[in-house]
C-alpha cells in the first residue's frame, strides 16, 4: 500500500485477534508499530514476535521497529502515557487504530451500573481518549494523520443481551463521522471498519462448536465467517494513501451480513 512505509502506527488491544492481525499487516507494509495491551503480556509478545518476523524475516535491520506498551484505554492517564511513549520511541504518531474492545452478555434488565461502565468505558470512552490524544499529536506536529475505529456490524444491527456493546459501537460510528467532519480540512482522516462474524478468540464460544458455527453462518450470505487477516487488509487500505480521499466512512466487512440474508429468497407479496 502506498504511503505506509516509515509511518508509525499505534494499535490498541493488539495482543490477539483482529488487533494482532492489524499490527502484523501494518508492519508488513513498513510501519513501525506500537503494540498496546491491557493484561495479556504473553499475547502482546506473540504479536511483537510475529510483527518482526513477518516484516523483517531474516533481515536484522529492515527499518521496522516495534514497541510493547501496557495500558488500560478506559483510563485517561494510561492513554496519555501510551501515546507519549509511542512518540518518544518513534518520534511521531501517524496512525491510530482504535481496536481495544470488550463485551458482556446479559439480559438488559439485569445490567448493573458496573457492567455498563466497563463496556462503555473501554469501547467508547477509551476510543475517545485515544482519538483525542492522537489528534493532539497530529495538530502539534502540523502533519496529516489517520484514525481508524474498529467497530462492528452491531453499530447498526441490534444485538439483544449485548446492549452495552451495541450502544458503544453505535456511538463509535457517530464519533467517526463527527471527528472526520471536524478535522477534514486539517489533513486528518477518520474512518471505521465494522467486522461481521470473525474467527477470533473472543468468539470461541461458536468458532469451536460446529453446530453453533453453522447457526452463525446461515445468517451470512457468503456462508462463512471472516478472518482477522481480512479485517487487517481493509484497515491497511484505509490507513494508506490509496484511501487519501476517503473520510467519515465505516466499511462493513461482513460477508454480506448487513444485507439481510433472510431476504436472499423472494418473499411472497
Amino acid at each position: 500500500m502506498n504511503g505506509l512505509k516509515g509511518k508509525t502506527a499505534l494499535v490498541t488491544g493488539a495482543s490477539s485477534g483482529i488487533g494482532q492481525s492489524i499490527a502484523i499487516r501494518l508492519a508488513q507494509e513498513g510501519c513501525n508499530v506500537a503494540i498496546n495491551y491491557r493484561s495479556d503480556r504473553e499475547g502482546a509478545e506473540t504479536t511483537e514476535d510475529q510483527v518482526m518476523q513477518k516484516a523483517c524475516g531474516q533481515i536484522e535491520d529492515c527499518g521496522v521497529q516495534s514497541l510493547l506498551i501496557k495500558g488500560d484505554v478506559s483510563k485517561e492517564e494510561d492513554v496519555i502515557e501510551v501515546v507519549n511513549a509511542t512518540v518518544a520511541k518513534f518520534g511521531s504518531l501517524d496512525i491510530l487504530i482504535n481496536n481495544a474492545g470488550v463485551q458482556n452478555e446479559k439480559p438488559s434488565h439485569e445490567l448493573e451500573a458496573s457492567d455498563y461502565d466497563f463496556v462503555l468505558g473501554v469501547n467508547l470512552r477509551g476510543a475517545f481518549f485515544c482519538a483525542r490524544e492522537a489528534l493532539k499529536q497530529f495538530l502539534k506536529s502540523d502533519r496529516s494523520g489517520v484514525i481508524i475505529n474498529v467497530s462492528s456490524v452491531h453499530e447498526i444491527i441490534p444485538r439483544p443481551s449485548y446492549l452495552t456493546y451495541s450502544m458503544s459501537k453505535g456511538g463509535m460510528g457517530n464519533m467517526t463521522k463527527t471527528l472526520a467532519l471536524e478535522y477534514a480540512d486539517r489533513g486528518i482522516r477518520v474512518n471505521g471498519v465494522a467486522p461481521g462474524a470473525t474467527i477470533t478468540p473472543i468468539n470461541k464460544a461458536w468458532t469451536e462448536d460446529p453446530e453453533k458455527q453453522a447457526e452463525v453462518e446461515k445468517h451470512i450470505p457468503m456462508k462463512r465467517p471472516g478472518t482477522s487477516e481480512e479485517m487487517a487488509a481493509a484497515v491497511a487500505f484505509l490507513a494508506s494513501d490509496e484511501a487519501a480521499y476517503i473520510t467519515g466512512q465505516t466499511l462493513y466487512i461482513d460477508g454480506g451480513l448487513t444485507l439481510y440474508a433472510d431476504f436472499m429468497e423472494p418473499w411472497s407479496a
